[in-house]
């Protein structure tokens, strides 16, 4: 186990005016507060800070820089490539730092760094009104909107960033700054998809939309062998239909789930789940189409609270599982990439790995492709490859099947990718593919302003420029 780098006296001076706790390997609590999402990871720090607000994250900066330890920074959820813990450094927890504040005549909400989509989707609903977040509420609010941001509500109001106001962070140099439109504008701008390379955010503040509470939303699922034909004429639809209407396929192996017929539990299945954001019985109708596909096991599309069906597919993202993804944007859902995806999902060994689609588009794609670091505001599809097992021997198994399949599909695909779900052992070339050599060059240019000595590297990592 990791010793401290520094003597007592450092830690009690540290921990003097520190609102939150500061944990050393030593202390109760440390195993639990190193321990992350991604259970492949298993890193010890020297120090772990956990704070309450900015002052203590400023202080937080300042020791690290004072006694060079290498910083890793957690935010509240879930990041497959592990950065937020490392060995022998300090991590800056902000778990804790939960707060949301909703204004609900401005429409506009203030959100902590450690705040789960949830935490916004209930106290933002309260007042008919939502932020567009991710797939599943257990996602962390700060490395969903650092790394652009899309989910069920994309398609009808733009990415997570495209309703960032402004940021507060904490510097590489423990300065406490705000960056928005007016206000530090280019810092502002790679904020918005530039990753965690700039430096420790201790407020977002964010436009909110209006949704009704009740949405028409749920998952019709097919036998695997019906998968292919159904997979197109999804497609097909999802492309005509308005933008009102969500959908994220996905190959599983099918879970005990109330809604599935107990033969079907445990045997492979397509799921397409699908969303109207708007009037439940305008959304009966423009739902249809899609639910009188094919012939389903089950059907579990009806009204029930948009906070409820964030929260149906937590159980597949819950933490203590060994995580591996890959992913590709396609610019469609062609045959031959549904093919690809049918014939290697017949081999998926873990009850517990997913083939996940999510249909892109629309709101996303009128939005200036210079306005966010985001570069992929064209692509229809991305499609996520999350291997989920739980045996240490079976890593090397399960991280070969999810190369094969993205190899499978890289014919198909636009070549970029998504900071959000590049893994941990994915080369500097795939953070480039990310962005592309213009964004990735201006980037470099505000990590050269902004934290030149890359004391935030622990990340999907921009090279300062020099």
């Amino acid at each position: 186990m990791a010793q401290p780098l520094v003597s007592d006296d450092d830690i009690t001076a540290l921990r003097t005016g520190f609102r939150g706790d500061v944990l050393v390997p030593t202390d109760e609590g440390y195993d639990e507060a190193r321990s992350i999402w991604n259970a492949m990871i298993d890193k010890h720090p020297a120090i772990i800070t956990q704070p309450l607000g900015a002052s203590d994250v400023m202080a937080a900066v300042a020791f690290a820089r004072d006694h060079e330890l290498e910083v890793a920074i957690h935010g509240g959820g879930h990041n497959v490539a592990g950065n937020a813990v490392c060995d022998d450094g300090l991590m800056i927890d902000c778990s804790a730092m939960k707060s949301v504040r909703v204004d609900p005549e401005q429409q506009t909400a203030w959100v902590e760094p450690g705040t789960l989509l949830h935490d916004v989707d209930v106290e933002a609903q309260a007042h008919g009104l939502v932020l567009p977040g991710g797939y599943v509420s257990s996602t962390g609010v700060a490395g969903l909107t650092l790394g652009g941001g899309f989910g069920h509500l994309s398609r009808t109001f733009g990415l997570t960033v495209d309703s960032l106001r402004s940021v507060e962070l904490v510097t590489a140099d423990g300065r406490f700054v705000t960056a928005s439109e007016s206000e530090n504008p280019n810092l502002f701008w790679a904020l918005r998809g530039g990753g965690g390379n700039f430096g420790v955010v201790t407020a977002f503040e964010f436009d909110l939309h209006e949704l009704d509470p009740t949405v028409l939303a749920g998952p019709v699922v097919y036998g695997i062998t019906d998968a292919p034909p159904v997979m197109r004429e999804v497609a097909e639809a999802i492309d005509q239909g308005p933008d009102e209407v969500a959908c994220m396929m996905a190959i599983r192996k099918a879970p005990p789930a109330p809604f599935l017929p107990e033969e079907v539990h445990g045997e492979l299945v397509l799921m397409v789940v699908v969303m109207y954001a708007g009037d439940v019985e305008t959304g009966e109708s423009v739902l249809a189409p899609i639910r009188e596909i094919g012939s389903p096991i089950a059907d579990a599309v009806g009204p029930k609270p948009y906070t409820m069906f964030q929260t149906m597919f937590d159980g597949a993202t819950n933490a203590g599982a060994r995580n591996y993804w890959k992913a590709h944007y396609l610019p469609e859902m062609s045959d031959e990439a549904i093919d690809i995806i049918c014939e290697s999902a017949t081999t998926i060994d873990s009850p517990e790995t997913t083939i996940g689609m999510m249909a892109l588009g629309r709101e996303i794609t009128r939005r200036p492709a210079d306005s966010t670091p985001y570069q992929h505001r064209d692509a229809e599809w991305v499609v996520n490859i999350q291997s989920r097992w739980r045996d240490a021997d079976e890593d090397d198994s399960h991280i070969a099947w999810a190369r094969e399949l993205f190899d499978a599909l890289t014919p198909q695909a636009t070549g970029g990718a998504y900071v959000n779900f590049i893994s941990q052992d994915e080369s500097e070339q795939r953070v480039h593919d990310a962005f592309g050599d213009e964004v990735y060059d201006r980037l470099a240019a505000v990590k050269a302003e902004w934290d030149p000595e890359n004391v935030f590297h622990l990340n999907h990592n921009i090279q300062p420029a020099v």
